[in-house]
C-alpha cells in the first residue's frame, strides 16, 4: 500500500511539472548558483558531477524523473564522490515553486 501511494503522489507531482509553464531560466540559474549547486554541475561539461546537460539527458523518458530530483534535490541522499560516500547538498529554498522551477530547468537542458 505504501509503495502504490508514493507511485501516486509521484505520478500526480509529475503531472503538475508537465502542466506548468516552462522553467524560468534566470530564476532557476539564480537559485542553484545560490545553492551552490554549480560549484559541482555546469551546463554542459562534468564537473565533480555530471552535467545538467547529463543529468537531463538521464531522466529522458522517465515517468517519474521530476519526483526523483525532487527527492534528489531536498533530501540530502548519499552520491559517489572521487570514489567517497558524501551528502548531496540540498537546494536552499523551501519554496515548492522554486524547487519545481529548479527541476524543469535541469530537464529542459
Amino acid at each position: 500500500m505504501k509503495t502504490s501511494l508514493i507511485s501516486l503522489g509521484a505520478v500526480i507531482f509529475a503531472l503538475g511539472l508537465a502542466g506548468a509553464a516552462s522553467a524560468d531560466d534566470k530564476a532557476a540559474q539564480a537559485e542553484m548558483k545560490k545553492s551552490g549547486c554549480m560549484n559541482c554541475h555546469s551546463l554542459d561539461k562534468k564537473k565533480v558531477g555530471p552535467s545538467l546537460k547529463e543529468i537531463s539527458a538521464s531522466h529522458k523518458g522517465k515517468a517519474d524523473a521530476a519526483a526523483e530530483l525532487y527527492t534528489h534535490l531536498t533530501t540530502n541522499p548519499k552520491v559517489m564522490v572521487d570514489g567517497k560516500e558524501e551528502a548531496h547538498e540540498s537546494l536552499k529554498t523551501k519554496d515548492d515553486a522554486q524547487i519545481k522551477n529548479v527541476i524543469q530547468y535541469i530537464l529542459s537542458r
